[in-house]
């Protein structure tokens, strides 16, 4: 997979098969997007090509809004656009002059001037132009003229739940990480760098490593306490930990924290990026009426979290 950053210079790419969107996630639908541009590619013998944009769209188009959790940097969407068999990668500059491109324009001076496309694999619901008001219906109207092919792939569910990064935010928001890995075909995760804390938890007989995620844009899921595997400085072995995310109340927390515990671990995490996923809620975050309640919540968070057979298979 080749990712390219300057789509003016991609002569050699005229003749593809495309497709464009956020890909954020790179979640279930996505993937059947992407298989689809593939296949079609490889039986025209034409390269493969994904558009996708930085920053993303709703950045630039309501900068007044707050701004949305995104599941992937660029970083990770690239990591895991990677082993899809895709050709060539572009990421576009969003900005707000391309932002006001309508949707014809956006089709014929962005698309088929850049690209020359023999097909463009489009989404049953995606949308594009200044006024979100270009979709299928018009690539159609347009594709005679412009000598393109039109592939719709059509919506893709998971447990009869519609694939779509607006629904994983969402379950992610509300702790269900079950039901995002399920939309997302991998666990949620969340990277960053161990900083230094107040050793709470290391006085409470539990020390945790304090994540400070590497990007502001990432979700971080709901409150409450999470089984989790955890990765050191991008090794590929896992730990099996519990994850705690919220204000700590019983010991008059303030400011919102994620803090791991590692199960069966020994050693210096500060300094080290922590990449971890999230594998089950184990419960909400709570307010106890003293230290010794929430030590005794805390053991049983552990036994709780070591009964899930999932949670010491898959380390390698």
């Amino acid at each position: 997979m080749i990712v390219h950053h300057q789509p003016e210079q991609l002569a050699e790419l005229h003749g593809c098969v495309l497709t464009t969107g956020t890909f954020d996630g790179v979640h279930l639908g996505h993937r059947k997007l992407i298989e689809c541009l593939v296949d079609a590619a490889r039986q025209r013998q034409v390269p493969s090509v994904l558009i996708t944009f930085h920053p993303h769209p709703r950045k630039v188009i309501r900068p007044d809004q707050p701004p949305l959790p995104l599941l992937t940097t660029t970083e990770e969407k690239l990591e895991l656009l990677q082993p899809l068999g895709i050709d060539h990668v572009v990421i576009v500059p969003f900005t707000e002059a391309f932002s006001r491109m309508s949707a014809t324009e956006y089709v014929q001076q962005f698309l088929v001037q850049g690209f020359r496309p023999r097909a463009i694999v489009i989404g049953y619901n995606h949308h594009f132009g200044r006024h979100r008001d270009g979709n299928s219906d018009l690539l159609r109207k347009l594709a005679a003229g412009f000598h393109y092919e039109v592939i719709e792939v059509g919506r893709q569910q998971a447990d009869d739940v519609e694939a779509s990064s607006t629904r994983i935010r969402l379950a992610l928001q509300e702790g269900d990480v079950q039901q995002a890995t399920r939309l997302l075909t991998y666990p949620y995760f969340l990277s960053g760098t161990v900083v230094a804390g107040d050793r709470i938890g290391r006085q409470l007989g539990f020390p945790t490593a304090n994540l400070e995620p590497a990007s502001p844009d990432k979700l971080i899921p709901g409150d409450g306490v999470y089984a989790v595997h955890a990765c050191i400085n991008q090794s590929s072995r896992r730990y099996p930990g519990l994850t705690a995310i919220g204000k700590r109340p019983t010991v008059n927390g303030r400011t919102r924290t994620i803090e791991t515990y590692l199960l069966d671990f020994d050693g210096q995490l500060y300094g080290c990026n922590l990449r971890i996923e999230f594998l089950h809620f184990l419960r909400p975050e709570r307010t106890f009426p003293n230290v010794d309640e929430l030590v005794a919540a805390m053991k049983a968070d552990e036994q709780a979290a070591r009964m899930l057979p999932d949670l010491f298979t898959s380390l390698t």
